[in-house]
C-alpha cells in the first residue's frame, strides 16, 4: 500500500508540470533570464544549477505543505478515514472525467505569481517554493490525486512521504529542461502543447482507474 501510494503521488507530481502547458513554455526563458542576471553569456552549468535550485525549492515547498496538511488533518483522518477517503476519490473521479473530455479546469482557479527578487539564486529558490501555486492552477488534477491519496492513510510519516514524492515528481521535468539545450526544450514543450488533448485523456483514464480501484476494491463502497 505504501509503495503504491508513493508511486501514485510521484506520477501525479510528474504530470503537474507536464500538463501545465500554460506555464511550462515560460520556464526555459525564465532560466535564461536568471542565468544572464548571474553573468552575461552564462555557461550551461549556470542554467543547470539554477534549475536544480528551483527543483530543491519545489521539493521543500511540498515537504512544508505536507507537514501542514498532515499536522492539521492526521487526527481527523484517523477517526473519519472511511468517510473522507471515498469522498476524496469520488471527487478525483469527477475531475478525471472532466480531464478526459478536455475541460479546462484552470480557468476556474485564480492564477498566482511568485515574487521577484534581485538575487538570481534567491529568485530561483522562491520560484521553486511558489511553483505549485503557479503550475497547479493550470493543472489542478494532479493536486486532486495527491489529496485523495493522502486521505487514504492516517499515518503522519506516510502522508509526509506522499508529499515529498509528489515534489520529486514535479521537479524532474524542471531539471531535465534545464539540462537539455534550448532547442531541445522548445521541441519537448512543443510536443506537450501539440498533444495536450491526448495526454490529458491518457492521464484522465489513469486517474479514473485509480479512483475506481480505491473506491470499489480498497474502500468497497458497494
Amino acid at each position: 500500500m505504501l509503495a503504491a501510494n508513493l508511486w501514485i503521488s510521484f506520477l501525479a507530481g510528474l504530470f503537474a508540470p507536464i500538463g501545465a502547458v500554460c506555464v511550462l513554455p515560460l520556464y526555459p526563458g525564465f532560466l535564461a533570464y536568471l542565468a544572464n542576471k548571474v553573468k552575461e553569456d552564462a555557461p550551461k552549468k549556470t542554467i543547470v544549477f539554477l534549475g536544480i535550485t528551483i527543483a530543491l525549492g519545489v521539493i521543500l515547498s511540498m515537504f512544508l505543505f505536507g507537514l501542514i496538511f498532515t499536522g492539521i488533518f492526521s487526527s481527523s483522518l484517523t477517526s473519519a478515514i472511511s468517510i473522507i477517503s471515498p469522498i476524496a476519490f469520488g471527487f478525483l473521479a469527477l475531475i478525471s472525467i472532466l480531464l478526459i473530455f478536455n475541460v479546462d479546469l484552470g480557468r476556474f482557479i485564480p492564477k498566482a505569481h511568485a515574487p521577484r527578487l534581485k538575487n538570481p539564486y534567491l529568485n530561483a529558490s522562491v520560484f521553486g517554493l511558489f511553483f505549485g501555486l503557479i503550475v497547479l492552477p493550470c493543472n489542478p488534477a494532479s493536486l486532486a490525486v495527491l489529496f485523495a491519496v493522502s486521505t487514504s492513510v492516517a499515518s503522519f510519516f506516510t502522508n509526509l512521504l506522499n508529499f515529498v514524492a509528489f515534489g520529486l515528481g514535479m521537479s524532474i521535468p524542471l531539471v531535465i529542461l534545464a539540462i537539455v539545450s534550448a532547442s531541445a526544450s522548445k521541441q519537448v514543450i512543443g510536443f506537450l502543447t501539440k498533444y495536450k488533448k491526448p495526454i490529458n485523456i491518457v492521464a484522465g483514464l489513469i486517474m479514473l482507474g485509480i479512483s475506481i480501484y480505491y473506491l470499489f476494491f480498497v474502500f468497497k463502497i458497494i
